[in-house]
This record gives C-alpha cells, structure tokens and sequence, in this order.
C-alpha cells in the first residue's frame, strides 16, 4: 500500500477551523502542530505535500520565514546561528551549531542543555532574558567544559506590532581567544614572581643560591607554562661575545658544552639570535643550514634573545622532536617571557654587583639600569591602556596591573640597593643632605633628549622623589590621565609633537591645578611659549634654563610642590 501524502495544519485544537484538518484525514496523513515555531522546525527536516494555516498564526509564520529565506547563508556560516523560542527552546541550528552540540538533533531541546550546560560568565547574566524583556539585543560569554569559550550575541524576533516573540543567536567561537589571554595573563604573573625577590631573602643569599632560586624559578614556569621540555639559556659576555650556558634541561651534553659565540655564522641559530637580536623559528632542523643539534632526533627549535635596556644579554632557546612543533603564538608567548628572565636576570647581576662595591654608585647603577626601560614599560603600557579603555575593561585592568607591578620594581629595586649598601662604606662625597619637602614627591619629566631624562632620574631620585619620564606631549597627558597626580612635571618647552605652552593648556583640562616647570635651553623661546604660559597661568618661577645647577632645579621643585601642598590644605 502507498504512502499518503502529508499535510501540515497548523492551528490550535479548539480554533473554529480546526474541523479542516479532520477532514483531510481521510485523503491525507495529518500532522497537527500548534506552536508556529515547532511547525518551522518541521519543514526543514520534514517532506509535506501541503500545508494548512490558520489566518491568525500567518503573521508569526511570515516573520520567521523572513529570517531563515536565505538559509544556505545561515548553513554555511563558521558561527552558530540559532532560533530560540521564548523559553528558551531552540526551533532551528545551522550545522556550525549542532556540530558544537555533537552532531545530533538539538530541536527541542533547551539552549543551555544542547550545547552542554554551557556556564554563562557575563557580563549580562540573562542575555536572552534581557532581549526579550527590552526588545534589543544582548551579549555575553559562555564556558563549556574547563576550556570551551563562546561569544552568543541574542536578537528579538518582532511581531508585526512590534513585540518581542522570538530570539535569533549568534555565536562565535572564542576559545582560542580567551585561552591566548589566560596564558599572556599567566605569563605576567610568572614575570612578576620572577622579579619579585624581596631584600630580606636576598641579602641571605650567596651569588650561588640566587643563581639556583632563579633557575629553578625559569625551569618552572618555561616547563609548566610554556610546556616545553628541551630548554637552553646562555647569558652573553659583552666582552668576548662568548654565549655561557646559565641553564638547559634535556640537552645532549657535547652541545651544552659547545663554545658559542654572538656571530651570524658558524655558531647556530643561537649565536645568529645573539648577534642580530632577532627572534628565529627554525621548522625543520634537516633543511636549516644554521641549525646544531640540540638532543639526538631533535626536528625544531625556537630561539629568542634575552634583551635588556636594547642590549642583548643572552639567548632563550626551547627544542621539539617534532617538525614544525612551534606556532606564531608561542614565538609571542617566549618573546614576552623572556622580557621578564630578563629582567630578572639583570636585577640578579646588578645585586651582586652592588653588594661586591657596597658603594652609593652601585645603588645608582642599579637604578639608572632600570628608571628608563621601566618608563617605556609604563609609558607603552598607558598607550594601550588609551587604545581599550572602552572596550575591553579586562584588558585594561590587567595592563593597570602592570602599570603598578612596574612601579614597584622600579621602586623594590632601588630600596635593595639602599638597604644593602651600609651606611659606613658609603663613600662622603656620595652623602648628600636631606630635602624633606621631596621625599616621596611625585615627579614626571617630559624632555625628547634621553640624557635629560636619565639626569633627572639620577639628580632627583637620590632625594627621595618617584621620578617617571615621558618623551613627548602625548605620553605625558596619558601618563597623568592613568595615574595619581604628579607633584610636579617639568618639560621642555619644545617637544616633538607640541609646545611646553600647549601642554599646560590640554593639562589644565586634567587637572585643577598644574605643578607645570618649563624647561628652555639659554632662553630660547621663539614661539613665546614661556611668556604665553606665564599669561594662562604658569607661577612665574616655574622657569629653568639649561643648563641650570642642580641647586636651581631642587629649589625649583621645592617651590612647585610648596603651592601645590597649600591649594590642597585650602581645597
């Protein structure tokens, strides 16, 4: 016996004209469905010979029939695009969907349960709640599992009054995306314990322990983090260019012992680093002409250089039997690393030195080594910070977290150094008088010339004042905007991208007060700059001319920070 043909009828059991569908049955197979949406869902699976509508549910069929006319796009969209009934029940998927569901028929089913008790982690806690409830659409973030991240971004569907009835959802996986943001975030971490060596611990070391504590401290996080297994740090002899094996793990020992030089030939991928100061992916070490074996049936390697203060100081390298076994994402996972080994590394290296001298010229050393790198960490870090600051608020925090971090090393580094140089073995010449109006003051200087700044750092922090530079106008107003107010910022009058006047006007839309020094070089001001900031302003002894005696710029400062202290009390 033949088939009969189906017919579809929608309508409710107690329409007027429900009495249609029983008399088709005698010619016909007759599927009932009451809710619109469901009825959809069946003619994308289902064949029918026809179907029949009541006149009151063919508003709410055109509607969705709209959305879904260009289902081929909807198919073959990498997202998963979804339509939900307003509680929440998908009617359709598009296969990008139901493969993330396993393959299978997810009609019916809740949202949440199809793609697999998914954990919603904000920012909106009811997306689909809140489209329906406000008529426009919502966003927010899912985890499925420990390590599955989507992106759902939720649509009302209008009736033709205009009221919400339905949801269309995208969404977007962005696995790939968080993880990469927890690892850089790890990262960070890993760095800030690196460079997190307290005073106390230190000064009962020897050169031998803080050496081992550091190595272990790199073998830890390079293994755990990174997950890589076959590691090689060298440090580099500035004198001889030799590169010295500092730790490996994993290597053969004839190439741990191998004498390697910082020269683009003859010595490797790893002496190549060294000498050029570039990172290298080698992806097959059968095809690659620079590459020494590391480990019997090593295949790839990738190596970057340990920079410190633009100087290259060693070489980071990590080794894989695979072909191949190395992405972009770990070049940029290493590279950003390594700026932290580095880091730690000299800290390391300027301690012994210091406590070898125990000389206030040690304890200078120290600082100058940091105060500028540290500044471009801020100055870089501010940058971006300006670049999301509406639009990732993660983002942003943790570059704020940053921000901090770098202030406290530069500021644990010089208390090191302070506190383990003795008093007595201070040379007299290097004693200097207390300036109490100083101590702790806040200080920005802005000047394009890289010996002013690192005079300033060397001038004003031995009395005690947080000293943080910035080259140019912009990243000035950008260092004010994200941090607390300066007691005092002293800039030249030219700077490369604006005027030292045109700097105290976009300051004074910051602040309400301006600690604003004008620097100018024997007077010379053809754009008026000085005058015209006298005019919106400028205290009339906020002027110093290079090049002025250090007795001048503290007196200056002092004066500077006096005002501002006394419109504080008033306010």
């Amino acid at each position: 016996m033949a088939e009969r043909p189906k017919i579809l009828c929608i309508c409710n059991c107690g329409d007027a004209f429900s009495c249609v569908p029983e008399a088709l049955r005698s010619d016909y197979d007759v599927v009932m469905e009451c809710d619109p949406l469901q009825a959809f869902a069946r003619l994308a699976v289902e064949q029918f010979a026809g179907v029949y509508v009541v006149s009151h549910h063919m508003s709410e069929l055109l509607q969705v029939g709209r959305l879904l006319q260009n289902e081929q796009i909807l198919v073959g969209m990498a997202d998963g695009v979804v339509l939900l009934a307003p509680d929440n029940v998908v009617v359709w998927g598009n296969p990008t969907f139901r493969r993330w569901c396993g393959d299978r028929d997810v009609t019916g089913l809740s949202f949440f349960a199809a793609l697999g008790n998914a954990e919603i982690l904000g920012p909106d806690f009811c997306p689909f709640h809140t489209a329906l409830a406000t008529g426009r659409s919502s966003s927010s973030t899912l985890r499925v599992g420990e390590n599955k991240f989507y992106e759902v971004h939720a649509a009302p569907v209008h009736d033709l009054d205009q009221v919400p009835l339905n949801l269309i959802v995208t969404i977007r996986d962005i696995t790939e995306e968080k993880l990469h943001q927890h690892k850089l975030a790890a990262i960070h971490r890993a760095g800030v314990e690196l460079a997190n060596l307290s005073p106390e611990e230190i000064v009962q070391m020897d050169v031998e322990d803080r050496i081992e504590l550091l190595k272990s401290n790199i073998l830890h996080y390079t293994k755990s983090l990174l997950n890589f297994n076959v590691i090689e740090i060298r440090l580099l002899d500035q004198d001889t260019l030799e590169l010295r094996p500092l730790v490996q793990v994993g290597m053969k020992p004839d190439a741990v012992h191998r004498p390697l030089f910082a020269r683009t030939r003859d010595n490797g991928v790893t002496g190549f680093v060294a000498a050029t100061g570039k990172s290298y992916l080698c992806e097959d070490a059968h095809e690659d002409r620079l590459y020494l074996e590391a480990f019997e049936g090593a295949r790839s390697s990738l190596t970057v250089p340990l920079v410190w203060n633009e100087q290259v100081i060693g070489t980071f390298n990590v080794e894989s039997p695979e072909p191949r076994a190395f992405s972009e994402s770990d070049l940029q996972f290493l590279e950003i690393f390594s700026r932290n080994v580095a880091v730690a590394l000299n800290t390391l290296e300027l301690l012994v030195a210091q406590k070898a001298n125990a000389a206030q010229r040690s304890v200078e050393a120290i600082h100058s080594a940091v105060a500028l790198p540290v500044d471009e960490i801020l100055n870089d870090a501010v940058n971006v910070i300006e670049r999301y600051i509406n639009h990732d608020p993660e983002l942003v925090e943790r570059l704020q977290d940053i921000l901090r971090h770098a202030r406290n090393i530069k500021q644990v580094i010089q208390h090191i150094g302070q506190t383990m140089a003795p008093a007595e073995a201070v040379p007299a010449t290097a004693q200097v008088e207390k300036r109490p109006k100083l101590e702790n003051r806040r200080v920005l200087v802005v000047d394009a010339d890289e010996s002013v700044r690192n005079d300033a750092h060397l001038r004003l922090d031995r009395y005690g004042c947080e000293v943080e530079t910035a080259r140019e106008g912009r990243e000035a107003l950008l260092m004010v905007r994200h941090r607390m107010p300066y007691d005092a910022i002293i800039a030249d009058i030219r700077l490369p991208d604006m005027t030292g006047y045109e700097l105290l006007l976009k300051l004074m839309e910051l602040m309400d007060h301006v600690p604003l020094i004008l620097m100018s070089s024997f007077g010379w001001d053809p754009g008026h700059s000085i005058v015209n900031a006298r005019r919106a302003g400028l205290h009339p002894k906020a002027i110093l001319y290079k090049p002025f005696r250090l007795e001048q710029l503290l007196e200056t400062v002092e004066t500077i920070v006096d005002i501002r202290a006394d419109i504080s009390q008033v306010s």
